[in-house]
């Protein structure tokens, strides 16, 4: 489990993720990193779930991204369908949420593509944590980068599959 969050805010999109890997109850690593920029396609995605998984499904989106010339949303949606009844990608288990400057995104493995209102997402153990404490931080003079910061601090505290090393990309 992890945390992570996605922020718009004054023409700044952020991802920012914990870095913590459990196995169970235990602690694996501390310092993962759970966010990416494709820096081709000036999108920046942060997963939830297995780690395996998610770099699988990184590979996939870049892959979705080229062959679609960048374009998020038709991305978004091939990835989800090649997700939902690939036999070898159907077993992956994660959450991604993904955005560029004009579209953000939560992909599921169900093959749900949500396009969430509002200006954040938060998705993982501590995903509603860093959500809501995001939702309120939006309203203050804070930028996008220290709105993620924060929440993300804010759900390291709440959740115990949620550390505070925080790694985070922004466009």
């Amino acid at each position: 489990m992890t945390t992570i969050v996605l922020i718009r805010k004054n023409n700044e999109v952020v991802v920012a993720g914990d870095g913590q890997v459990s196995m169970g109850n235990t602690v694996i690593k501390s310092t993962a990193a759970k966010v990416r920029k494709i820096e081709k396609r000036n999108v920046i995605a942060g997963f939830a779930g297995s780690t395996a998984d998610a770099l699988t499904l990184f590979e996939r989106l870049e892959a979705k991204l080229e062959k679609h010339a960048g374009n998020l949303p038709r991305a978004a949606v091939e990835l989800a369908k090649d997700w939902r009844t690939d036999k070898y990608l159907r077993r992956l288990e994660a959450l991604m949420a993904i955005g560029d400057k004009e579209n953000s995104f939560i992909i599921s493995g169900t093959g749900d593509v949500l396009e969430p209102e509002g200006d954040a997402i938060g998705i993982g153990s501590g995903g509603n944590y860093a959500l809501a404490a995001a939702k309120v931080l939006l309203d203050t003079d804070l930028s996008a980068e220290e709105v993620a910061r924060k929440a993300i601090q804010v759900a390291s505290e709440i959740c115990v599959f949620t550390n505070n090393n925080i790694k985070i990309e922004k466009i």
